[in-house]
């Protein structure tokens, strides 16, 4: 096919066979100089709608868009990058769109349609279904039909102080501003939040001074009453218990804990992944033979199976019948009552009460931090008077080696 002129810089060459009208279709190419240098765009075919028009009129601003700095690009770059240019527009559009969308999400429609529906795959029954209820009665009256963006601290706040004025424990209601923190956290990740505000220093303090731990543990005789009346009862149970009260551990631990993790010969439990965390547990003597005397099973296999062969979700009924019938009868402070974790509280409390540091109490028992340790501080030897003993005997010692003068010649 020959180039055939058409105009100062615009030139067609025909199609060998195909026809546009009564014509053979034309193919329209462009021609022009930037700084001396020729260029060419071929640009289309007329049956795609070309014309000598639209051919000088292309022309013209591929010579402006060279002229501007911005290169020097033909026909079908131009539209490469300017297809580029749209797709990037459209993809700022389309994140605003979905930011404003996010942003006018309401608490409680985030709550329903993503939060809630996560968790339920993440946490325990037990759990997620405390969350909703939290939710559902507290959360969702203050502050469900706001988006995030709209609540304020005082919103938070009267979801605290509205559970204390309905005659919720000041826990419960800490509980549930944990939970909306838990909620908004996962929003704030999500683009669905800002940060969340901070609750006053007066709040803070009100939170912070409310003991809610428990205080109860068990003398050496009481151990043994209950424990003798366990066995009487259920031997699954007197096991278990005995291997809280020797080792401290959490009853979820015991229910998950398989033979893979006993170590019999060097006397150790190996607690997976509990709070996130692994830590050794040595055996006492008493859980040592205990442990060794049953019938060992696969590796992957529950030491003490539940229902269905699967760990079990709470501890028998059984306990909490002997363990009112023996301590609890009048008690109405739930934080002197007597409950399987008493046995975990007696543990530390009985190490404590024998010297043992509050770093290895915290280490045998994986508390996350010293602070929640230091609740047995109260029940550990002077520390103060010991620290001087040594000082004495130091002295003593030294006087009686007579390396160390330690008071003046005259």
């Amino acid at each position: 096919m020959k180039w055939i002129p058409l105009g100062k810089g615009i030139r067609y060459k025909e199609h060998s066979s195909r026809k546009h009208g009564i014509m053979p279709d034309r193919y329209f190419s462009v021609r022009y100089q930037v700084n001396g240098k020729s260029c060419e765009s071929g640009l289309g075919w007329a049956s795609e709608g070309w014309t000598k028009d639209k051919a000088v009129v292309e022309r013209f601003r591929l010579i402006d868009v060279a002229k501007a700095g911005y290169g020097v690009y033909t026909h079908r770059q131009t539209k490469r990058k300017e297809a580029v240019i749209i797709e990037a527009q459209e993809q700022k559009e389309t994140a605003r769109a979905e930011e404003k969308q996010k942003k006018a999400l309401t608490i409680n429609e985030f709550f329903y349609q993503i939060y809630y529906p996560q968790v339920q795959k993440e946490k325990k029954a037990t759990a997620y279904k405390r969350e909703e209820s939290l939710f559902r009665i507290w959360i969702d009256k203050n502050v469900g039909e706001n988006t995030f963006f709209d609540v304020t601290k005082g919103d938070i706040e009267n979801i605290f102080y509205d559970m204390i004025d309905s005659g919720r424990s000041i826990r419960s209601a800490e509980y549930a501003l944990t939970t909306l923190g838990q909620i908004w956290r996962d929003a704030k990740d999500g683009g669905y939040a800002p940060d969340m505000p901070v609750v006053s220093k007066a709040l803070k303090k009100k939170i912070s001074q409310n003991n809610n731990a428990r205080i109860r543990f068990l003398s050496y005789l009481e151990a043994e009453k209950l424990l003798k009346e366990l066995e009487s009862r259920s031997n699954d149970l007197f096991e278990k218990s005995i291997i809280s009260l020797h080792c401290g551990l959490r009853a979820s631990e015991i229910f998950k804990l398989t033979w893979s993790q006993v170590d019999l010969e060097h006397g150790i439990l190996n607690i997976i992944n509990s709070k996130g965390k692994d830590r050794s547990v040595y055996m006492s003597k008493e859980v040592r033979l205990l442990i060794a005397s049953k019938k060992r099973g696969l590796p992957d296999s529950l030491i003490y199976p539940g229902r269905q062969n699967k760990a079990s979700s709470q501890i028998s009924q059984v306990f909490r019948e002997v363990a009112n019938k023996l301590f609890n009868k009048g008690v109405a402070d739930r934080r002197e009552k007597v409950t399987f974790h008493s046995l975990r509280h007696t543990c530390a409390s009985w190490m404590v009460m024998q010297g043992i540091s509050l770093y290895l109490v915290q280490k045998v028992l994986g508390h996350s931090t010293i602070q929640v340790t230091e609740r047995y501080a109260h029940l550990a030897p002077d520390q103060m008077q010991l620290a001087a003993n040594a000082i004495d005997r130091v002295v003593m010692e030294h006087k009686e080696d007579k390396n160390i003068p330690f008071t003046k010649k005259v």
